[in-house]
């Protein structure tokens, strides 16, 4: 069975937070479709074709406004999903602060404790000897001056050490209190990263019945289209002639899609080959004794090292964390960019960093088009501003480290061709320069 016919079937599964399936298809696209004899009988009979003409239209009508609406709820579905990324990432970012400053605090308060320490012992050192004893047992000026000039000193660090000693408690009450804080937030943080995933669900489900009433669509307009033409047309060109204009056209369209799988295969050979290559002179350089030679992660695209390959040949043209927020037409960028962007060119191949399962292949609000990977172990990867038609894979596929998943492109809150690249460790984004690095590529 194919993908599209599991989904008219509505047996597409969604593995996640515990939603089962995708939406069942609208009544409309199973609509009994004229044929072409059909088409042939109604022109006989003037109202039978006219008759035959409003229920072509009718059909075009639900084809076209249920595709229109399947496409817009799965934007707004990405829109939300989206938004819902956002607010769980900057709760996590939240906690983290929370729980850095408190973190702070309790050191600050440590040190505090320890200098009240050093002054108490301070003080026993001045005051709690037996010398003390013999000053105010002596008469003479001299020991009388000396033991004021001790008392005056005692003072002092009594003095010292209550200010030590508030400082400590101080910072000992704010460490907890930001404790208190960073675990609500993290609280809050959980219950986002919840809602983040259910939308994330939600949207999938709508991007794969958009997918599914386009495709219902493009089964049957042309055909409706030609019949209809057929029907209305006055002059003696034959239902032949118009059946076999669709078929030239759907032929064309096949060819199409034929060459742009060709495409895409013939990337992911060249990334293998090229991988391979790289891989070996690798190896050469590493066993020629002079020593030398970049690691296996820099010597192109596509090569995989520990099981992980860098996701494009781009350059990188913005890094992880705060930056000069940027906007387009009707949107900016965000000023705390979470991952890395790799600019290539248009229609570039990106591949996946490392083995593992797709959760998420479809539009995603600001990023655009969006995939998820997720690798086990709690890390992931997220792939964003992905030409329109460009996804190559789908929900739930395995995917190898190096395979061609999309093509660069420019859709969402972007402002150029571009992969934008995410690591994330337990969901939340991580510095993907870090990340990768530690695994032995460098993005």
């Amino acid at each position: 069975m194919t993908r599209r016919g599991a989904i008219a079937l509505g047996v597409l599964g969604v593995a996640a937070a515990g939603v089962a399936a995708a939406p069942q298809i609208p009544a409309a696209y199973a609509a009994n479709y004229p044929s072409w004899p059909d088409v042939q009988k109604a022109m006989a009979n003037e109202s039978t074709k006219k008759a035959e003409i409003g229920k072509i239209e009718g059909l075009i009508a639900n084809l076209q406004g249920a595709a229109a609406r399947a496409k817009a709820a799965a934007e707004q579905a990405g829109n939300e999903f989206f938004q819902a990324q956002q607010d769980f990432v900057t709760a996590a970012q939240r906690a983290d602060d929370l729980q850095s400053q408190a973190d702070s605090e309790s050191a600050r308060a440590k040190d505090a404790a320890d200098k009240a320490g050093q002054v108490a012992a301070q003080l026993y050192r001045n005051g709690g000897d037996s010398t003390t004893l013999q000053l105010l047992l002596s008469g003479s000026a001299a020991n009388a001056d000396d033991l004021l000039a001790r008392l005056g000193t005692m003072d002092k660090l009594l003095e010292a050490n209550r200010a030590v000693y508030s400082d400590a408690v101080a910072a000992r009450d704010s460490a907890q209190s930001l404790s208190n804080q960073a675990a609500e937030q993290r609280k809050e943080r959980d219950r986002l990263q919840k809602i983040a995933q259910k939308k994330m669900v939600a949207a999938q489900q709508a991007s794969d019945a958009a997918d599914a009433a386009v495709a219902n669509e493009s089964a049957h307009l042309d055909d409706l289209q030609g019949q209809l033409a057929a029907l209305k047309d006055t002059t003696a060109k034959t239902v032949a002639g118009y059946k076999a204009g669709v078929e030239a056209r759907r032929k064309a369209e096949e060819e199409r899609k034929r060459r742009a799988a060709a495409e895409r295969r013939r990337q992911e050979e060249a990334a293998r080959k090229a991988a391979a290559a790289a891989a070996a002179a690798a190896a050469k350089n590493n066993s020629g004794g002079g020593g030398g030679g970049g690691s296996p992660a820099s010597a192109g695209v596509g090569v995989v090292t520990s099981g992980w390959c860098r996701p494009s040949s781009g350059w990188q043209s913005s890094g992880y964390g705060y930056r000069y927020a940027q906007c387009g037409s009707g949107y900016c960028a965000t000023s705390f960019h979470e991952g890395v962007d790799l600019a290539a060119a248009c229609g570039a191949p990106i591949y996946a960093a490392h083995s593992g399962r797709v959760t998420y292949a479809g539009y995603n609000g600001g990023y655009g088009n969006y995939i998820r990977l997720d690798h086990g172990g709690g890390t992931g990867t997220g792939y964003g501003h992905i030409r329109n038609g460009g996804i190559y894979v789908r929900y739930g596929q395995q995917v190898r480290a190096g395979q061609v998943i999309a093509a660069e492109g420019n859709t969402g809150h972007s402002f150029g061709c571009h992969l934008h690249f995410e690591t994330y460790v337990n969901g939340a984004p991580v510095n993907p320069v870090t990340f990768m690095a530690a695994r032995g590529i460098s993005v």
